[in-house]
């Protein structure tokens, strides 16, 4: 599927969702499920209930279910919880003491969260309308399709997919069911981000781009050599692996680890990549590439990290120019002034996402601007709420989540074939004359795990 075919989908789906809201008022109040973003048959009323419709949509309470209660689901429930009138009702985790403690967390008041182990009762509740997905990788893609499945809206945290196989199979399910997908890589919704982006591709204030370099750094520590044994017995390990073909626990791999292990995790690019790649595809108005080289390994420690901890990887567009993105996950040192996220190089000067804004240099590299402003979760989950209510588009759909996702996973194949990839950018990406790589674009599933759309 190319990406022309890919957007359709994403702006199909939107448009049902959009028509929806339009039914007669007094239907919607009868049938909140179907109100809340459900496709029907009805025909649109006259304007008084078109309008009439729209109100009642953007008043309506919209109920979350969360799934993964670690770091970055304990913050978007947060998030998603302080947003008017918007209620998380469920917390899920497959450590029923994370669970709890986040349900104890967020009640107050005349406010009561279940918290539950198992997703599928989240997606068995017809009065939850929204499905957040922060689990582990392996799990992102397939429950995202399942919650699409059961009627819900989905945020789901990056990467989209432990796999490109997985990404292709969630647009189709956005388009099937008709279901919203809002992707987390949030920077997409930063206004002054917004703004710098703009500016490149509308303004051209730097004039033609031809490079954006990222560069990564962190201090992350040795995460030694687990052994192998039983699981704690407030955790439920076999729904943790839920899609993943069975293994073998082991004491350190939990809650956190399992990201530099190839079988549950993406590596840092997958990590942290994704956000990287996201905004410099953004602004360069790149999708598929056409040529893909990963360099590098996991040099600092020796212990169980199957991931590089350092690496350069490049992606090439043809004559649209490159991206470029530098790992040293283990020495924070940063050859660029502190928080430089991506650095945009053009004809007639160069722009910096640092932070949540931006800096303008011009040619001869005298800074000319200089923005910042609001970040963090909520004007994210804001978006995608705004989009099911009233039809806003959509900061980061499932189509833009793919791209974005499929970039890491290209990243780590040429590590793992240990080559250059050459790629069909008009076919999806697809990695052209190389069966061996081209053999990862998937992965092995548990029986009866295997995600369908």
């Amino acid at each position: 599927m190319g990406y022309d075919e890919l957007k359709e989908c994403s702006r199909t789906v939107l448009e049902e969702s959009r028509n929806s809201r339009m039914m007669n008022s007094e239907t919607n109040r009868s049938n909140r499920r179907t109100f809340i973003g459900g496709v029907t048959a009805a025909g649109v009323g006259s304007l008084a209930q078109v309008r009439a419709a729209k109100a009642d949509t953007a008043n309506e309470k919209l109920v979350v279910g969360v799934m993964g209660m670690g770091g970055r689901g304990g913050a978007l429930a947060k998030s998603f919880h302080g947003l008017e009138n918007v209620e998380v009702a469920m917390v899920c985790d497959v450590d029923h003491k994370r669970a709890e403690g986040a349900a104890k967390a967020l009640a107050g008041g005349n406010n009561k969260v279940e918290a539950v182990t198992d997703f599928r009762r989240i997606l068995d509740n017809r009065d939850v309308d929204v499905l957040v997905i922060a689990t582990c990788n392996h799990w992102h893609a397939p429950a995202a399709i399942m919650g699409c499945a059961a009627g819900k809206h989905v945020y789901v945290e990056k990467p989209c997919s432990h796999n490109a196989h997985e990404g292709e199979l969630l647009v189709e399910a956005s388009k099937k069911h008709k279901r919203l997908v809002q992707h987390g890589t949030q920077r997409r919704s930063w206004p002054k981000i917004v703004e710098g982006i703009r500016r490149l591709r509308e303004e051209k204030v730097i004039g033609r781009i031809y490079h954006a370099h990222c560069h990564y750094t962190n201090r992350r520590q040795s995460i030694g050599v687990g052994k192998v044994g039983d699981p704690p017995a407030h955790l439920d390990f076999d729904l943790w692996q839920g899609p993943a073909p069975r293994r073998p626990f082991k004491s350190n791999m939990l809650h956190y680890n399992w990201h530099w292990l190839w079988h549950w995790g993406n590596g840092e690019l997958g990590n942290n990549g994704v956000h990287y790649f996201d905004v410099a595809r953004w602004g360069m108005e790149v999708d598929f590439p056409t040529r893909v080289y990963h360099a590098g390994s996991r040099y600092r420690y020796q212990d169980d990290q199957e991931t590089p901890d350092t690496c350069d990887v490049t992606l090439e567009f043809g004559e649209k120019g490159m991206i470029s993105w530098r790992s040293t996950s283990c020495a924070p040192f940063q050859p660029a002034e502190s928080g430089t996220f991506v650095t945009f190089t053009g004809e007639d000067g160069t722009m910096v996402i640092k932070g949540s804004g931006y800096v303008l240099y011009d040619g001869a590299g005298k800074e000319v601007a200089r923005e910042d402003g609001p970040g963090g979760n909520d004007v994210h989950t804001q978006n995608f709420v705004d989009a099911i209510r009233i039809g806003t588009p959509l900061a980061a759909d499932a189509s833009v989540a793919h791209v974005s996702a499929l970039h890491c996973h290209l990243g780590n194949i040429s590590h793992l074939v240990d080559r250059r990839l050459k790629c069909n950018p008009e076919k999806g990406g697809i990695i052209m004359g190389d069966d061996e790589a081209m053999g990862r674009w998937k992965r092995d599933y548990e029986p009866g795990w295997e995600p369908k759309v």
